[in-house]
């Protein structure tokens, strides 16, 4: 067995009015927050006056677009206008990276472009954030429990990552009853976004022992509550299934890594400005068919292919299940849930080079299974418009 380790934030919290506790968390962690949300704050004015009635004093600023280096920059100048001690993040997946970018850069000197990758120098974060406590409000990210933040590099038509052990929120509330005003769409996108999250990592080269029952517990939950969640969203036993399932997803791939998905996913965010949870499910069919028939080929005794049938058995629930039998639950996932494919989300075959180009570089293939050549790349992409 190789040697691994496993991080998280410094607590989780996780059950239906956790929410509830926001205040007496807070104000033991600071008594001035920068209350990072989306752009419809007042939706969470409740929990904003929880801060406030155990003295934390508030700054609201909004994220009105998946965040960018750019807005970034401008929350850190407001935070530190009011000398914020404390970050607040109430959203989805853009909104808390956004939390803990701005968490990390009001304590470490420089500018964002020193430490992003790809677009900027690369250098390492050298101080632990400003205490960070985050809620999600969507179920499918993960970011709670993540070490980076997903930001958009407009300029360069990419996502990138702000990456480090020390952007690991103090706390993290994950109160399903949050994520009860999902509407359809939005629970169909982040919750194949989950659950790409927990496949890619229990079939990665990274994998662990500890992420593997991580990634078993939360497909199971995925695969019996998200139709449940996507046809009723009041159903909170679906909604807690789903909120634990992406929970477990960011555990899993903040320690064991992601695959072709995720490598794609990055680099498609910047070009076509898709949700990312649409682009995962547009993908996840194509690049499981190319895994498994490249293992085949190629290693034959891999590991990697006993996984693959592990997921198809805990997708369909059957113990006589085929390894092929998986993608097609995956694929008739997504009609069911009404996903549209890569082309109907804004990719033209003449954005393919491009886009594997962009993919090869992306650190998320470093947990692929197999290697996949560029032609396999451009097949994966042709198969998902």
């Amino acid at each position: 067995m190789m040697p691994f380790q496993f991080q998280t934030a410094g607590q989780i919290r996780f059950g239906c009015g956790e929410a509830s506790r926001l205040g007496m968390a807070a104000a033991r962690l600071g008594r001035r927050a920068l209350f990072v949300t989306g752009r419809h704050a007042t939706r969470w004015a409740h929990l904003r006056d929880l801060l406030v009635e155990k003295g934390v004093t508030t700054t609201v600023f909004s994220i009105e677009t998946e965040p960018h280096v750019g807005m970034i920059e401008r929350a850190v100048a407001a935070a530190r206008e009011v000398s914020c001690d404390l970050v607040v993040a109430v959203g989805g997946g853009s909104v808390i990276d956004a939390g803990k970018a701005v968490a990390a850069m009001l304590t470490n000197p420089g500018e964002l472009l020193d430490y992003l990758e790809i677009v900027g120098r690369g250098r390492a974060l050298t101080q632990p954030s400003r205490p960070c406590i985050v809620l999600p409000t969507t179920a499918g990210t993960g970011a709670e429990v993540t070490r980076n933040a997903v930001l958009s590099a407009r300029a360069h038509k990419v996502k990138v990552s702000l990456r480090s052990p020390h952007m690991m929120p103090q706390l993290a509330i994950v109160d399903p009853e949050l994520t009860v005003a999902m509407p359809p769409s939005v629970t169909a996108g982040t919750g194949m976004d989950a659950l790409t999250q927990l496949i890619e990592p229990l079939v990665s080269s990274k994998a662990n022992p500890l992420s593997d029952g991580i990634c078993r517990e939360g497909l199971r939950q995925a695969a019996g509550h998200l139709v449940r969640a996507f046809e009723d969203g009041g159903d909170l036993a679906a909604r807690e299934a789903m909120s634990l399932a992406s929970l477990f997803g960011g555990l899993a791939l903040a320690n064991a890594g992601l695959g072709a998905v995720h490598g794609f996913a990055g680099p498609l965010g910047g070009m076509i400005h898709a949700p990312h949870g649409m682009v995962c499910a547009a993908l996840l069919p194509a690049v499981m068919a190319a895994n498994i028939e490249m293992l085949r080929k190629e290693a034959p005794h891999s590991p990697a292919l006993a996984r693959y049938r592990e997921v198809a058995g805990l997708l369909t629930g059957r113990e006589d299940v085929r390894i092929d039998e998986g993608v097609e639950w995956i694929r008739r996932l997504t009609d069911r849930l009404n996903l549209p494919g890569l082309s109907t989300l804004g990719l033209a075959e003449s954005d393919f080079g491009e886009a594997v180009a962009k993919a090869r570089r992306a650190s998320s293939m470093k947990g692929n299974p197999v290697d996949l050549s560029a032609q396999a790349l451009e097949d994966i992409l042709r198969a998902s418009l």
